[in-house]
């Protein structure tokens, strides 16, 4: 549960201010929550039967064909972007801690590089043929994220409120302030990802009558929400009550001191994208793979895998190496992909429960999902266009492969 993401929600609270961003931040956190509770409720919501890959969740809601059309691309970008978001992210921490650990006589690496050697890992890894098999790498990931983002306030309480702190928005213009105010939204958005890999996750539990998978499976997703809400809070409120609007877009950029606490913390965030990588990438080779055995009569092989795996490890990181643009690509994705799927939740958790569930109307449980419905419609108008400008805005005085 625990992303990437959490590293630059200071910088959201900066474009957001105090009083929207605490408020934007409490409610995210109830309202995933909510939805997530939904998704594991509903997975063996017909008796006898488990949904035990998202599309197949959608196919009872809104049909066979429709179904796939509209769950499939949704979820296709939501993992895609994670894993295009976690190039860069890997290779930004890499750089760091190359940058911290080295003297002075060390020459200026090119983050191209870097995202490169990130990458190299990962045609290694995707070879791994199963959900299970990664739960070692994953573990791992787990341990790191706690890690890093107790690093991350901890270092931040350690060098105190910087001389001269500004909490008012930084932009000059209305226009500006707005559109960052929109850009921050679509950061938190993107925190809280996770959704779209739950179902394929609670398909791993065994599940009888007598104990379905929805119990173990819903007191793990408490425990990982109550970690969620250790990490993001203290890293978004100490790192903006330290930093003000003068805070990086990832707040590991912005702690320098002490040099082996940084570097180590950058290393755990190199960690623990190596293991979300594989995470949503898992979902992304099995469609892959399926559509080509299933649709195009490709024949199951290794070397099948072998190149579909390899070329989508490459794409990933051509794209992170062309916008490496942390918060813009937050933003952005936050918005256009995460909103749907995840946040407010737009149209699938929501609305597959009001069509599969069908809740009295006007009852709590119809009001509340109609309520996230707005809430998602809207953040996914206008976060994207607050990320979009920020891509443009970074891009002014960005050469490609630079």
């Amino acid at each position: 549960m625990v992303g990437a993401g959490v590293l630059s929600l200071p910088y959201a609270m900066s474009e957001l201010g105090w009083g929207p961003g605490v408020t934007v931040l409490i409610i995210s956190w109830i309202i995933t929550l909510y939805t997530l509770w939904q998704m594991v409720e509903m997975h063996e919501i017909v008796p006898g039967k488990r949904f035990d890959r998202y599309h197949e969740l959608g196919q009872q809601a809104f049909g066979e064909k429709l179904g796939l059309y509209i769950v499939v691309p949704q979820q296709l970008i939501v993992e895609v972007s994670l894993n295009i978001v976690y190039m860069v992210t890997g290779g930004l921490s890499l750089q760091k801690f190359h940058d911290l650990v080295c003297d002075e006589n060390c020459k200026d690496i090119k983050l191209t590089y870097f995202i490169m050697i990130f990458a190299s890992v990962h045609f290694v890894l995707s070879h791994l043929p199963n959900f299970n098999s990664i739960s070692g790498i994953s573990l791992a990931a787990a341990v790191m994220s706690l890690s890093y983002s107790t690093i991350a306030w901890s270092a931040a309480i350690k060098k105190g409120v910087q001389p001269d702190v500004q909490y008012g928005y930084k932009p000059k213009s209305t226009a500006g302030t707005v559109f960052n105010f929109f850009s921050a939204l679509g950061d938190v958005a993107f925190a809280y990802a996770g959704h779209n890999v739950v179902l394929e996750i609670q398909a791993t539990i065994p599940s009888t009558p007598e104990k379905p998978s929805k119990g173990p499976m819903w007191k793990g997703v408490v425990v990982a929400y109550i970690v969620v809400a250790l990490c993001y809070f203290p890293v978004a409120l100490i790192g903006y009550w330290m930093y003000g609007n003068a805070v990086s877009d990832n707040i590991l950029i912005s702690l320098n001191k002490p040099t082996w606490l940084i570097a180590m913390a950058n290393l755990f965030v190199v960690v623990h994208v190596i293991g979300s990588y594989q995470v949503y990438a898992m979902p992304v080779f099995d469609m892959i793979e399926t559509l080509l055995v299933k649709k195009l009569k490709f024949t199951p092989s290794f070397m099948l895998r072998f190149i579909t795996r390899n070329i989508y490890v490459a794409l990933t990181m051509f794209v992170g190496i062309c916008f490496p643009f942390f918060s813009g690509l937050l933003a952005f994705f936050g918005g256009f992909a995460f909103a749907p799927t995840t946040y407010f939740v737009s149209n699938l958790p929501c609305v597959m429960w009001l069509s599969i569930v069908k809740p009295k109307k006007w009852s709590l449980s119809w009001v509340t999902n109609w309520i996230c419905i707005i809430l998602g419609v809207a953040l996914m108008m206008v976060s994207p266009i607050g990320g979009l400008r920020s891509i443009i805005v970074q891009a002014k005085n960005y050469e490609f492969f630079s």
